[in-house]
């Protein structure tokens, strides 16, 4: 650890209602109706699964759907395919498995709280508090189902590109350590509020929370008059005394836990894995000596307990069973939402969509920037703008350069064409990308207007 002076379906059973909002957060109460099915979303109350608990999630995931998890973009386990008949089956599998699952109000940490050393403090202590608060809480607090908070004690693998409502990040202010306050996006788009004590920081949340409650069901950190709550906070430090965070590596790959322990990051190709596919994997960890897997940001897990000498067996049979075990593996770079099939909204097959990337247009996937491959407008895999989005048309395809599935598309795409479209594009950038460009940088200098002519040629 390092301390501050160091550098609806009517038929639902009650309680089991379906959840049709964009704005609702899909649970074992609350699932949500999709193309293939019901979904449901699982976090587990600890920090991750032991390897025998989530074998028997991926044998109830069997059982009861269509044997599709998912991990999403936060790091939470998705069970598709459910049945309003098999979602009570689902919730007695897991509860015989003696597996808890977290419900209500969503307070995240990172994926290696309490394991690395390189964090400022161990967040889970924190987050068990304000948890323990949120419950106690009397009246019970009316709250969106979306509202989230993250709880970061620093480290390797942080939550800076994450999106939360509420952000808790642990700095040193001098030889203090304290917790920087935000509002409303990621580490570098959010309103910082105040740098607070521990002792201060849960009833400053719980402050915010009930001012979010009297607000109504939907109100979000968004929707806070910030400058009042930062006139009400006492600050021990300026805000910007806490430096920025450099950028977390992706969590596929290797990463180590101080000089002798390591940890091996798998992420599942474009956010899916077959039951099979994910027992028969969880099977060769265990063979090799793994013991728990926490859930990761980036649709990945986290293998924890393998010896130092095991870790290139295992990157090969997670490379072996379609998983992402490198860092410079292409599809690290591409986010694809559940695509047409899975989900109702979805008019293209994004994963796909999301391989001819791969295979067209490799200079694209140099790691300077993220590729969204979105179904429809909503963006769900990605609700933020990125460098390239290609989403769904009614003639086929929509580019949307530097934004939002949402936002209006730079250039149309046929489907038929979409591949010579996208090998034009890896064209562009590869003829006039300067010496030591990265990908991201040369379309941003080219802009909008030659990437759409680019694309349209043909």
């Amino acid at each position: 650890m390092t301390m501050c002076t160091a550098p609806v379906d009517e038929r639902m059973e009650p309680g089991h209602r379906s959840s049709m909002r964009r704005g609702a957060c899909p649970s074992l109460a609350t699932p949500m109706i999709t193309g293939d099915g019901l979904l449901v979303r699982l976090r587990p109350a600890g920090p991750g699964f032991t390897l025998s608990e989530l074998t028997a999630v991926a044998d109830a995931a069997e059982a009861c759907g269509n044997g599709i998890l998912e991990i999403t973009a936060r790091g939470n386990l998705q069970i598709r395919g459910l049945t309003a008949e098999t979602v009570p089956r689902l919730a007695a599998k897991i509860a015989d498995a003696g597996i808890e699952i977290a419900e209500g109000l969503a307070i995240e940490t990172p994926p290696l709280a309490g394991l690395d050393p390189s964090e400022i403090v161990n967040p889970l202590p924190l987050a068990a508090q304000l948890r323990a608060a949120v419950i106690a809480y009397r009246p019970s607090l009316t709250l969106a189902p979306k509202l989230s908070i993250l709880i970061d004690g620093g480290g390797q693998l942080h939550l800076g590109d994450v999106t939360a409502d509420i952000r808790l990040r642990a700095g040193c202010a001098g030889d203090k350590t304290v917790w920087l306050l935000a509002l409303a996006g990621t580490e570098a788009a959010s309103r910082r509020i105040a740098l607070l004590e521990e002792p201060s920081v849960i009833p400053a949340v719980i402050d915010i929370l009930k001012t979010l409650s009297a607000m109504g069901e939907g109100a979000r950190a968004r929707d806070i008059d910030a400058t009042l709550l930062q006139a009400g906070l006492v600050s021990v430090a300026d805000v910007d005394a806490v430096e920025p965070l450099k950028p977390a590596p992706n969590s596929a790959g290797i990463h180590a836990l101080g000089v002798e322990r390591k940890v091996l990051g798998v992420g599942l190709a474009f956010g899916q894995i077959r039951a099979q596919e994910l027992r028969t994997f969880l099977e060769a960890m265990e063979i090799l000596g793994a013991t728990d897997i926490r859930l990761a940001p980036g649709h990945a897990l986290m293998v924890l307990g393998l010896a130092p000498e095991r870790f290139a067996a295992a990157q090969a049979l997670a490379l072996g069973h379609g998983l992402r075990a490198f860092p410079l593996d292409p599809r690290n770079h591409i986010a694809a939402c559940a695509g047409v099939g899975a989900c109702a909204s979805a008019l293209i097959d994004t994963r796909a969509t999301a391989q001819t990337v791969i295979d067209a247009a490799p200079g694209l996937l140099d790691g300077s920037l993220a590729v969204h491959v979105s179904g429809c407008a909503k963006g769900c895999a990605k609700p933020s703008a990125s460098a390239l989005t290609i989403t769904a048309a009614p003639i086929g395809y929509g580019l949307v350069v530097n934004g939002p599935a949402s936002a209006p598309p730079n250039a149309y795409i046929e489907e038929k064409t979409i591949r010579s479209a996208i090998e034009r594009l890896e064209a562009l950038v590869r003829q006039r990308k300067r010496a030591g460009e990265s990908a991201r940088s040369c379309l941003t200098r080219l802009g909008a207007d030659v990437i759409t002519t680019a694309v349209q040629q043909g």
